[in-house]
């Protein structure tokens, strides 16, 4: 048993369902690979140890309705073992024919013991084949051809069997083509008897269209045995059965498996290898561009708005929305816009839109978050940096100046008082008077004025600390959005180089060409 294939294969169904989870693959993409067949011969007996070595030749009679598999079966036997004639058609019974040194005592799941009817035998001669009567493939119970496709994976050689009236069914034939690679087959004109040479050759040039260029054919006939192909059937099996043919047939299977399995991985890479975020970030960056520009001139109203609140009601709260549901429609429409051009990129939009929920979501809180942190931090430092000093050195000299005069005018006085002490003069006339008075109030009055008019405005100050606030709070959500496509885009990365390392591991040998004169050149078909 091949169980590094199983085991690969395991590992591919469990990353296609992960993808497919996540919304990166559909789940038409996933059907393909999800669906592929872990079955195969040496499963039937359900033994760790089972291997092309040692297991037995799975052989299957398969056919439509009355061409005689049934009767095939009870010759080999020599007794009526499996359901013939009118029972037929509605039989659900699969029959199992096989030595009794072989113990079938667990079934490999779908195919239950109760649809089973096991026989086994004493004949030395057949102890290395397991011959199955399968139900007919063409019957009216649906059933029976459920059954038919649940016991295909688990044989090696068919043996398909037709009459000279029935040689061309078309569902018997659709399957053939089907599965015409994945199984050894011999082909079985039973009933010659009343078959003519022109039917046998008209058969054999239907094979050469299915690709089997020199079929093994055996005429047989269950009615007049004497002198048909039956024991040429026998002894071509029984060749088949041996170690070495048994041991190729499993390498073909492992190869096909493994060819299969690269296929479908193939087909998987070929959705992420066309992806193109960086053109997405590009677009991003140009839609953006306007989508910012009409939400920062669409916001000026609310924004003015809070900072006349603010100016005026300093402290108290507010129902003001700067964020309101026309500035959310807008994100709205530039995060739908560039899930559908990520769409027209080849990038799985949909982990894409629900990973881009959370900036729906979270804009308006990022937004007054920002923008009102950013308005009282204005508004606590109102103003430039050239105003504020200003405004200090002014009030500085409100205080400085007048004084200043105050001291002057004191001096005057003194040394005016001092000299007419002397000179028994008068030293204060209405002259000084007037003068020191208006001295000392421009000194005051000039600063105290320059001191008001340089105030800055709390409303204008909050507005700008809002504006500031807003296009913060919209480089954040660009980020956001950047962050999230970057993301994407290396989790796509990791995907494809999975699927490569599967694909990689999928090679395994070389399927070698089949030598078209040997017995299995005979009964197998080139891969297609």
């Amino acid at each position: 048993m091949d169980y590094a294939y199983y085991e690969l294969l395991a590992r591919a169904q469990a990353w296609t369902q992960s993808a497919l989870a996540e919304g990166r693959i559909s789940a038409e993409q996933a059907r393909a690979l999800l669906t592929l067949d872990q079955r195969s011969p040496e499963q039937l007996f359900g033994t760790e140890n089972a291997n092309a070595a040692s297991r037995p030749l799975i052989v299957a009679f398969m056919g439509g309705t009355g061409v005689g598999k049934s009767s095939l079966l009870n010759r080999l036997a020599g007794q009526a073992i499996a359901k013939a004639g009118v029972e037929r058609p509605t039989s659900r019974e699969v029959t199992l024919y096989h030595h009794q040194s072989l113990a079938i005592n667990k079934l490999p799941t779908g195919l239950p013991l109760e649809s089973v009817k096991i026989s086994p035998h004493d004949d030395g001669d057949n102890a290395h084949v397991v011959w199955i009567d399968m139900p007919d493939f063409d019957s009216v119970e649906l059933s029976n051809k459920r059954l038919v496709l649940e016991w295909l994976p688990h044989i090696d050689v068919l043996l398909y069997v037709v009459s000279p009236e029935r040689y061309r069914d078309n569902k018997a034939w659709q399957l053939l083509l089907a599965e015409g690679a994945k199984h050894a087959w011999l082909f079985v004109m039973n009933q010659w008897d009343r078959g003519q040479r022109e039917q046998f050759d008209d058969f054999k040039q239907q094979l050469a269209k299915a690709g089997f260029d020199d079929p093994l054919i055996v005429r047989t006939s269950c009615t007049e045995p004497d002198g048909d192909e039956f024991s040429e059937l026998l002894k071509q099996l029984r060749v088949l059965a041996g170690r070495q043919n048994l041991v190729e047939l499993e390498k073909r299977h492992e190869q096909l498996r493994r060819q299969q399995l690269r296929q479908c991985l193939e087909q998987l890479a070929e959705n992420f290898s066309r992806q193109a975020h960086g053109r997405l970030l590009q677009q991003l960056e140009l839609h953006w561009q306007q989508a910012r520009s009409n939400l920062e001139q669409g916001l000026v109203w609310p924004i003015q708005q809070l900072s006349q609140h603010w100016a005026r009601n300093l402290g108290q709260k507010h129902d003001i929305k700067i964020w309101d549901d026309w500035a959310q429609n807008r994100l709205q429409d530039l995060l739908d816009e560039l899930v559908l051009e990520a769409a027209q990129h080849h990038i799985p939009s949909r982990p894409l839109k629900t990973a881009l929920q959370a900036v729906r979501d979270n804009a308006e809180k990022t937004v007054i978050t920002q923008s009102e942190l950013m308005g009282r931090q204005a508004m606590l430092k109102p103003g430039n940096g050239m105003q504020r000093f200003l405004i200090k050195f002014t009030g500085m000299c409100e205080t400085v100046l007048p004084l200043a005069a105050m001291a002057v005018v004191g001096y005057q006085v003194y040394s005016g008082y001092y000299h007419s002490a002397a000179d028994a003069w008068a030293y204060l006339g209405a002259n000084f008077a007037i003068h020191s008075v208006l001295l000392i109030g421009l000194s005051w009055l000039i600063p105290f004025f320059l001191h008001k008019k340089l105030q800055p405005s709390l409303e204008t100050a909050a507005a700008r600390g809002l504006q500031k606030g807003l296009q913060l709070a919209l480089a954040s959500i660009l980020a956001e959005i950047k962050h999230i496509v970057q993301t994407e885009q290396q989790r796509n990365e990791v995907l494809s180089q999975q699927l490569a390392n599967m694909m990689e591991q999928c090679a395994g040998e070389a399927m070698k060409p089949i030598d078209k004169q040997s017995l299995l050149g005979r009964v197998l078909v080139e891969s297609r």
